[in-house]
């Protein structure tokens, strides 16, 4: 099959045109009959055993509802247009509008996981990146006794100059934004549902 998918809801326009056009036994007949090729409203009468308003009531009806389309237009001897009839190439499904618990659960799940994931790196990245500035911090009149005792009183400046520099955990920071910008999301997500169930 090579023509579109339609999702249509219950109450929308066109799932109300549809019933319409489909109400009859008639238009079943009809759609039945161009499944075999497409055909004009003489044809159809023909075929049918019906009269001409009554193919063209129920033709029109199958148009407005886009069950068939005009496919091309033939001159009789007479020189009258000839509208020639086929079934739309698409799949109708009629089908309520329902919220996907389990992708909308995948979707935040594995953001959740992304920010755990990120906290867990900052965690572990954050002593090295902060130990690293803190040795950069340290002034240059440091003791350069040997290396021992001038190592030793370097390393204590830099530990208290990272102490200094850190008034709060990086990691719980990066957790709790990121726990922030999911709940934004869904609050957002919920706002949508709300207004497709109550436009």
């Amino acid at each position: 099959m090579t023509g579109a998918v339609v999702v249509l809801e219950p109450g929308d326009e066109r799932a109300q045109k549809i019933a319409k056009a489909m109400a009859s036994q008639t238009a079943s007949d009809i759609l039945t009959l161009l499944a075999t090729g497409t055909k004009s409203l003489t044809d159809i009468t023909g075929q049918l055993k019906i009269p001409l308003t009554t193919a063209q009531y129920h033709a029109e009806n199958l148009l407005n509802a886009g069950l068939i389309t005009v496919a091309e237009t033939r001159y009789s001897i007479k020189g009258r247009e000839v509208k020639m009839y086929s079934l739309t190439d698409q799949l109708l499904i009629v089908a309520p509008r329902q919220t996907n618990v389990r992708a909308l659960l995948l979707k935040y799940g594995s953001l959740f996981g992304i920010v755990v994931a990120g906290t867990i790196a900052v965690i572990v990245l954050s002593p090295i990146f902060s130990y690293q500035n803190a040795i950069e911090a340290v002034p240059s009149a440091a003791p350069r006794v040997g290396s021992g005792a001038g190592m030793f009183a370097a390393k204590a400046m830099a530990e208290n100059a990272m102490v200094q520099e850190l008034p709060f955990d990086p990691a719980l920071a990066f957790f709790f934004g990121g726990v922030f910008v999911i709940f934004i999301l869904l609050c957002y997500e919920a706002y949508l549902w709300r207004k497709r169930r109550y436009p």
